[in-house]
């Protein structure tokens, strides 16, 4: 199969696998290293369904960054070895402050750094990040994606205004299965 047509396949799969996460159960044993794997997916496949402004060398490394204490234990590092978007290889940095964020595509803010968000927001300031997290409100924060744990499942809320202020095209495809929401207090 010609390399194109395996990059389509793969791409197709990739959507399958999103698909089947948002609707599989999480173990009740392995539940803490479960939900981390899952995490650790909808990071890598967020990838396929946003649009960044144009980059000036197509070849430069899709920064997946970990701000805080990282919760995938070496799982989102494994998902990504090997891949590439386009001409594009993933990378996973981790950074301990916002102010050590240099180039960066998607960025998780861990539980770690909860008392901090709306700082750490505000430090991107519009920068073509997205910021992705597990904490609570997330979205209505100011974030971009919430992965909210809701029973067994995890589903997306989605704060439109926020991907959009950072000149982030997110795929109608991603849209249709999140909740979309707006920032609160402002």
């Amino acid at each position: 199969m010609p390399r194109s047509g395996r990059a389509m396949v793969r791409a197709w799969c990739v959507a399958a696998a999103l698909f089947l996460v948002w609707t599989s159960c999480l173990g009740a044993q392995t539940a803490r290293a479960s939900e981390a794997q899952l995490k650790a997916v909808f990071l890598f496949n967020f990838a396929q369904f946003v649009e960044w402004p144009p980059i000036p060398d197509p070849a430069t490394p899709l920064v997946i960054g970990i701000l805080g204490d990282d919760p995938f234990r070496g799982f989102l590092a494994a998902t990504v070895r090997g891949e590439r978007l386009s001409a594009r290889p993933f990378v996973v940095r981790r950074y301990a402050r916002a102010e050590d964020i240099g180039a960066c595509d998607i960025l998780f803010i861990s539980q770690s750094e909860g008392n901090r968000v709306e700082a750490i927001l505000a430090s991107l300031n519009n920068r073509p990040i997205l910021t992705v997290s597990d904490l609570d409100r997330f979205a209505k924060r100011g974030g971009m994606i919430h992965l909210v744990t809701d029973g067994n499942r995890i589903r997306l809320a989605i704060n439109l205004e926020a991907a959009q202020a950072a000149h982030l095209t997110i795929s109608s495809k991603l849209l249709r299965v999140a909740e979309i929401v707006t920032r609160t207090g402002r």
